[in-house]
């Protein structure tokens, strides 16, 4: 299915899938974008799902074949518990609706790798929902990237260092499990991060890890994770992932290179000097920009709905324009998803393990 121009008078109809907590964010997103629409919902609870949807009108489907069967539906949104968005995305895709999935794409690579073969098949868009990349602080950093003011590349650190209680993890007993969560501190809450180091430091070639339960024995996945990185150009990193940092502190990125560093903490910038200075240097130092895009350093329910209203906005002009300039393409997604296998790989093998790379 084509949806040739959005407009406000021609708005891209979205269905939801799944009514949990992000599903809630995805709603408030919408409702804050004219040129996209929210008709249709499918849930397992669907009192849950009428209730979410009340304000929007949306229709409230039994099964997901009859959401998928709607003429009014041009794309899905995709918001159930990690290890189940292949079931709804690759019916979706198989329909010719495009998606757009909540973070990770899914929660092994195989799985991931069928879900980019469907979009190539039909033609459909598939794109990951990684709000930080369109945070003004990343996007900074991005283009001093691509612009070569870092020049070599040296060092890329992630620090993810967040709080969960026991009730988080208690009342939704998905979360902490291998079969649904996909893992712990670095697939659900670090994978932001990951994802990060991926657009701006590239490939990652090797990962070494060490993992464990500090703080929630009672989840089967982890709570704490050191690990570093060898990048495919030489760069080298570390990531720190953990929930088990009370009271849990802001996501941080560090870049450097021969030529400059940067700091980035949730999208704004922090620290940012270079050897060769330009006009706009001061006023980025400022801090004036950013800070729109909020983490949930200590409590899921802070996190904002703006870098969500950002990535649908540009999913809807990618299906109206062709351009996935501004959205994260299935292929780019499954990078995060493949560096945090490695990950996982090698805490249980006690060794470094190669990430896998996707054509």
């Amino acid at each position: 299915m084509t949806h040739s121009k959005a407009t406000n008078e021609n708005p891209v109809r979205f269905a939801l899938i799944g009514s949990g907590a992000i599903a809630g964010v995805h709603v408030e997103a919408l409702a804050r974008i004219p040129n996209a629409r929210l008709t249709a919902i499918y849930s397992v609870k669907p009192d849950d799902a009428r209730k979410l949807v009340a304000s929007a009108g949306a229709v409230v489907c039994a099964s997901l074949d009859e959401l998928l069967a709607r003429d009014d539906v041009d794309a899905i949104l995709i918001a159930t518990p990690s290890g189940l968005h292949a079931e709804s995305a690759l019916p979706a895709l198989k329909a010719g609706k495009h998606v757009l999935c909540e973070k990770p794409l899914e929660i092994t690579s195989a799985r991931v790798k069928a879900m980019i073969a469907e979009a190539d098949r039909t033609g459909a868009l598939l794109a990951g929902f990684l709000p930080l990349r369109c945070g003004v602080g990343a996007e900074e950093i991005y283009q001093a990237l691509t612009a070569g003011r870092f020049g070599r590349l040296t060092f890329l650190s992630a620090r993810i260092k967040w709080w969960r209680d026991h009730a988080y993890y208690a009342d939704s007993p998905w979360r902490g499990t291998w079969n649904l969560d996909g893992g712990g501190a670095l697939m659900n809450q670090g994978i932001h991060a990951v994802d990060l180091l991926h657009w701006i430091g590239g490939p990652v070639a090797d990962v070494s890890a060490f993992s464990g339960r500090l703080v929630h024995n009672r989840i089967e996945v982890e709570d704490t994770l050191a690990a570093t990185l060898r990048f495919a150009n030489g760069a080298l990193g570390t990531i720190e992932a953990g929930t088990s940092c009370y009271p849990g502190l802001d996501l941080s990125i560090e870049v450097s290179g021969e030529r400059g560093t940067a700091i980035l903490v949730n999208d704004r910038i922090e620290f940012w000097r270079f050897a060769d200075e330009s006009p706009r240097d001061e006023e980025i130092r400022s801090g004036k920009s950013g800070g729109a895009i909020r983490g949930g350093s200590a409590d899921p329910k802070a996190i904002s709905c703006e870098g969500h209203r950002r990535q649908i906005a540009a999913f809807c002009q990618a299906i109206a324009n062709g351009s996935t300039t501004d959205v994260v393409p299935g292929r780019e997604a499954a990078g995060a998803v493949a560096i945090i296998e490695a990950a996982y790989r090698s805490a249980k093998s006690g060794r470094s393990e190669t990430v896998e790379t996707f054509a």
